[in-house]
């Protein structure tokens, strides 16, 4: 059943907090390289992956930003449906980049100011041929940004996703369609200075990744059996 071994799981967790925290007071890791401590091995470009909040205001050339994208567009869709749409602004072009900064709740829009890159992911709710109610479109948005999100990673880049952003102002903004939802924003851009964040955020920056053991969310046979494979 799952949750059996969870003293042993919360143990191994507080020691590589420490562990990690050690390393970072004393200079021997790279404060923006936090690369998940696993339980197995796994790929390091998903081992890299995080989501930092302190980004160099360094801008992203046109032909890396369109790698991005064009790792999205060959995501896997049900039906080959390809829900997604990414409305995007680059600093550059500063009324847009206000305009999609006016989207995010305060909170987010005080740090994604730095970011050279805002963008806000979309799904189409419905099929294209059939019209008919589309009830994986937002996983297969989910996906596209996946790719998006690794592409970017592995050209030394690091994306955000955020959940706090205001949706009716988004539809209104950018005149999004009835049949159309959006689904998250992101902040895109280089590796930053932790120090250029407020005290709270600067915190949260350096505190060290944690996840669920797969005891708690890998089943088989039925809801709440760990699954086999995952015990040692």
């Amino acid at each position: 059943m799952i949750g059996t071994d969870f003293p042993k799981i919360e143990r191994r967790k507080m020691h590589r907090a420490t562990h990690l925290a050690h390393l970072i007071a004393h200079g021997k890791l790279e404060i923006m390289n936090k690369p998940a401590v696993t339980d197995v091995p796994i790929l390091e470009l998903v081992r890299n992956r995080w989501s930092p909040r302190a980004f160099a205001e360094k801008p992203v050339p046109r032909e890396v930003l369109r790698s991005l994208f064009e790792a999205a567009r060959w995501a896997p869709s049900s039906n080959n449906e390809q829900p997604w749409v990414y409305l995007v602004a680059t600093k550059d072009d500063a009324e847009n980049f206000a305009k999609m900064l006016g989207v995010l709740v305060e909170f987010n829009a005080g740090w994604a100011k730095h970011a050279p890159v805002l963008a806000l992911s979309v799904a189409h709710l419905k099929t294209q041929r059939e019209g008919k109610p589309n009830r994986v479109a937002l996983h297969d948005v989910g996906s596209a940004t996946a790719q998006l999100t690794f592409e970017a990673n592995s050209r030394g880049l690091l994306v955000h996703q955020m959940a706090g952003f205001d949706s009716d102002k988004a539809r209104q903004a950018f005149a999004i369609p009835a049949d159309w939802e959006p689904v998250a924003a992101m902040a895109i851009g280089y590796p930053g200075d932790p120090e250029t964040l407020s005290e709270r955020l600067r915190e949260r920056e350096l505190a060290p990744r944690t996840r669920k053991p797969l005891s708690e969310f890998v089943m088989s046979g039925g809801w709440g059996h760990t699954a086999p494979f995952v015990t040692r």
